[in-house]
């Protein structure tokens, strides 16, 4: 026995809207999407949510330029994530590729990507690695967190580790 929703009318849409925004901060592709699930498919539901997001868009309650503002600064204060990792969870998110270039250009202008990268393995309480496999390891949980292959590997000769590493090129020595 399938239970089949009836689709929303405008006011309980945005009711519905208001609640989602009130558990969790949302871009508008986000709550575009929630909503889709419940309202008619095709023009009419589209015009519901489209009046829904003007409308929660005009009260200030849907702003995607403050999201992806406190989003960054959250990500970058909190998780010590780099970057490229705030921009693609700011992509999957639906934010517009020119806003989050310029949010992300504010928010990583006045930090140091070394200072971010020590921050992070300080707070995971991250230990230096002893050889080639934990070294790997390494290396992709720091490229996973958004960190340059460049900052990593800044990080790991500050360690002084006697590790071969890839860019060094001089792995063929036997």
């Amino acid at each position: 026995m399938a239970f089949e929703r009836q689709p929303l009318d405008e006011a309980a849409l945005y009711d519905y809207a208001l609640r989602a925004l009130g558990r969790q901060m949302r871009t508008a592709a986000e709550l575009k999407r929630l909503m889709s699930r419940r309202v008619e498919q095709g023009e009419v539901g589209e015009t519901k949510m489209a009046a829904v997001v003007a409308r929660l868009a005009d009260q200030h309650y849907l702003d995607d330029r403050a999201f992806a503002s406190t989003y960054t600064r959250l990500r970058q204060e909190n998780q010590s994530f780099g970057k490229r990792r705030v921009q693609q969870e700011l992509t999957r998110k639906g934010v517009q590729a020119e806003l989050v270039t310029s949010t992300l250009e504010t928010a990583y202008a006045q930090v140091s990507e070394e200072d971010l990268v020590r921050r992070y393995v300080a707070r995971k309480r991250i230990k230096k690695p002893q050889d080639e496999k934990e070294t790997a390891r390494l290396v992709r949980r720091l490229a996973g967190a958004g960190f340059s292959f460049a900052i990593i590997s800044t990080l790991l000769k500050s360690w002084e580790l006697d590790l071969v590493l890839p860019e060094d090129g001089s792995a063929e020595e036997s």
